[in-house]
């Protein structure tokens, strides 16, 4: 059996270092760019090229992600992040743009090519699909089942990641469109502002509907079939990444989970944990009460007043460090450092578990109650357990390997490697120890000393066993070793192929999940009719609609794709050929190149390298992304070597989640379709929960009719689809946006910003 990778974060040369000290594996870490961790440290080239130099001494990999969205005029710089990463001898880039993708399978085949999480694969079609593409290794998406995972890991040749420990996104990743569409700070781009940990009002309750608990397998993580066991935290500390990868190396070294172990995790950095989905639906999955860092459960209030708490501590506890405690009504636990403490009523540094504690409050507490959970959520004696080694600072750095030639002539000393030679002239005489003139060049041409390479291989010619004095072999090598030069080429982009554009007249499609909303529209205004479907969905209506205006679009998450199996197979039977991608799953479960298909929204296209790459697929258009602006918009419309499609009017899906809100457990849920009405900052939204999946909208529609005209897009799209519509309301849009004007109080999304 292969041995499973333990791949933790960095978000700093510090982070990398706890955790190649503590077993990890293999380090996955971010650039100054295209980080979907832009706010972490990451690695600037030179901290980049020590580390990895580093972590190859010690026989372990690290990979770099470049896993964002692009916008065009962004290429150059993707050049140069992964020229660094050829420098530095990155072992795997992780990328969520299909750009990205092309670019490198062109530009860097020898990079391994890993799909990130933002990709948002979720079942075996997906991952198959990326396999095709000549990815390496999917990263899962998180919502995922035990299960689920196991048939996708059992794809042949393809290699698997799956997380287990750390934070969770309540939507899935790479279809999160509430801080891009809500605040201009676009998750996809790594710059998320994490609405998700807010509080909503719902029905007059406040509450964090959307906060997770954090992901925590611990020994569940020995059932994992996946090639690499991944932690989260690249905004963490080294500290963190120390504990929680030391936590995991000793479970995978068959050591169990130990509880210490967990304490300390507990107390450096952790929300609630759970095992999110991994071993079936669970609900448990929402801390709704309160956010961020809880600390290690150390005890219970048992008396409080004129300053002090009193509690019987679990844990040891230290001057300085740092209590919190939950308080209904408060968004975070009120912490504080601990300034005073007694036990018996005497003063002590120091408590040791199972002794009842009184501990100085600072002034500003609030009023605390009996039985209210008090927590350690810092500890000095945890803070200085993880101590960790680290090089010094220019010991490791990466170099190239060369191949040096000598040969020795009774005149002439020639030293060659590649296109680059020296040589020194001289009278040299025949030897009685051949061998220790032999040694003589091996120890002379060994010194590298500051150059950028090492010596892989020396050839010697030295066919009279000729002395050669060790003055003249230094000399010989200094002069050859200045000569040498590793300069990497100039790299371009791959070339696009232009398309030829034939005279512009606009057209208009429009997207549904009910036909009944298309009775009241003119079918003669529509180029094409995109109908969402579902397993349960009447295709019936079908018939009187035109078919050769018909494309089916299929969802972007789809956990059973079996379920579509029948009503795909009689649409295709009927002679409907078009259909529409939201995720790349589709595009292995659809008999391409059979079929005529396009890209909806989801499939991020933000630049021209991702437009060429969805041409090669196979696309007839792409639909380009929501969350996109106006000047990017009008480079890919311009460039692009596939048609283009705009939206220019939708219901977004700001959120895509399997956490559920619904009040009832799993066992006694309805599964109807339920709609929740909330409230944040002055803003409305809109929540549906339909067949265990939840999406949130804004209450008002996204619109950039008014602004799309002046634009010259293949098509202008309109969606009706989730929010309900009326034939009548869906026709009034319709007609408005025929004539480009906005409807009435909508959103613009990132369309007039300068940048996201």
């Amino acid at each position: 059996m292969i041995k499973q990778e333990l791949l933790a974060p960095a978000g700093d040369i510090e982070a990398g270092y706890a955790a190649l000290y503590y077993g990890a594996d293999a380090v996955y870490l971010g650039l100054p760019k295209f980080s979907a961790r832009a706010t972490a440290t990451n690695f600037d080239e030179p901290a980049l090229d020590a580390f990895t130099a580093y972590a190859h001494h010690l026989k372990r990999k690290v990979y770099a992600a470049v896993n964002t969205v692009l916008q065009e005029d962004e290429l150059p710089d993707l050049i140069e992040m992964l020229d660094i990463c050829t420098r530095c001898k990155i072992d795997g880039i992780i990328i969520q743009d299909l750009g990205v993708a092309r670019v490198m399978r062109e530009k860097y085949p020898w990079f391994e090519r890993h799909a990130s999480t933002q990709m948002a694969v979720h079942n075996k079609e997906g991952a198959l699909f990326l396999q095709k593409m000549g990815l390496k290794r999917v990263v899962l998406a998180r919502e995922l089942t035990l299960a689920e995972i196991k048939e996708i890991a059992a794809i042949p040749d393809l290699e698997t990641e799956a997380f287990i420990h750390g934070a969770l996104c309540y939507s899935y990743s790479g279809l999160c469109q509430f801080s891009a569409m809500e605040y201009g700070r676009s998750a996809n781009r790594g710059k998320c502002l994490y609405p998700c940990r807010a509080c909503f009002e719902r029905d007059g309750k406040e509450e964090h509907l959307f906060s997770m608990k954090d992901m925590a397998l611990q020994d569940k993580v020995q059932q994992m079939p996946v090639t690499s066991l991944k932690i989260e935290g690249r905004k963490k500390t080294a500290l963190y990444v120390a504990a929680v990868t030391d936590y995991y190396r000793q479970i995978l070294d068959g050591k169990g989970a130990d509880i210490r172990r967990e304490e300390r995790i507990k107390q450096i950095f952790s929300r609630p944990w759970c095992k999110f989905h991994f071993e079936g639906k669970n609900k448990d999955v929402i801390d709704r009460h309160f956010v961020g860092h809880r600390g290690l459960v150390v005890g219970t209030v048992e008396q409080t007043g004129r300053g002090w708490l009193r509690f019987k501590t679990s844990y040891k506890i230290a001057r300085h460090d740092g209590l919190q405690i939950d308080i209904p009504g408060m968004e975070k636990p009120f912490g504080f450092s601990v300034q005073k403490m007694q036990v018996d009523k005497r003063n002590v540094f120091e408590a040791a578990a199972g002794l009842t504690v009184e501990v100085e409050l600072p002034r500003q507490c609030p009023p605390l109650s009996k039985g209210w959970t008090v927590y350690l959520a810092s500890s000095s004696t945890v803070k200085g357990a993880y101590h960790y080694e680290k090089p010094k600072d220019g010991l490791y750095r990466n170099t190239n390997e060369i191949i040096v030639d000598v040969k020795v002539e009774k005149n002439l000393i020639t030293a060659q490697s590649g296109m680059y030679t020296a040589q020194v002239e001289g009278v040299f005489e025949p030897t009685d120890n051949p061998q220790k003139s032999q040694a003589a060049i091996e120890a002379a041409f060994a010194k590298t000393g500051n150059t950028n390479f090492n010596l892989s291989e020396l050839h010697i010619e030295n066919k009279e066993n000729l002395f050669t004095p060790s003055s003249m072999l230094n000399e010989l090598r200094r002069n050859l070793y200045s000569r040498i030069k590793f300069e990497q080429p100039v790299t371009f982009l791959p070339e696009i192929q232009e398309r030829i554009k034939t005279a512009w007249t606009p057209k208009f499609t429009v997207k549904v999940d009910n036909l009944n909303y298309l009775k009241n529209i003119n079918l003669n205004n529509i180029s094409e009719i995109i109908y969402l479907i579902n397993p349960q969905s009447d295709i019936s209506p079908l018939k009187d609609l035109p078919k050769n205006k018909i494309r089916l679009a299929l969802p972007a998450v789809c956990r059973k794709p079996q379920l579509y199996a029948d009503i795909t197979a009689r649409l295709l039977d009927g002679g409907y050929k078009k259909w529409e991608a939201a995720n790349v799953w589709a595009l292995a479960f659809l008999p391409l190149p059979q079929i005529d298909f396009s890209f909806d929204t989801s499939l991020y296209m933000l630049n021209t390298q991702a437009l060429a790459q969805a041409q090669e697929i196979g696309a007839s258009y792409v639909t380009l992304s929501l969350e996109d602006t106006e000047l990017n918009i009008c480079k890919l419309i311009e460039k692009s070597p596939v048609k283009t499609s705009l939206v220019v009017y939708q219901d977004v899906p700001l959120f895509t989640s399997a956490g559920c809100i619904r009040d009832n457990d799993c066992r006694h849920c309805t599964h109807a379709d339920q709609w929740f009405n909330l409230k944040r900052d002055g803003r409305q939204y809109k929540a549906l929960s339909r067949d265990c999946q939840m999406m949130v909208f804004d209450d008002k529609p996204y619109c950039i009719a008014a602004e799309a005209k002046e634009l010259q897009p293949d098509y202008f799209r309109a969606d009706f689809c989730y929010r309900p519509y009326t034939a009548e309301k869906a026709a009034n849009v319709f007609n408005k946006l025929l004539e480009f004007n906005d409807v009435s109080n909508c959103i613009k999304g990132n369309f007039n910003h300068k940048n996201i």
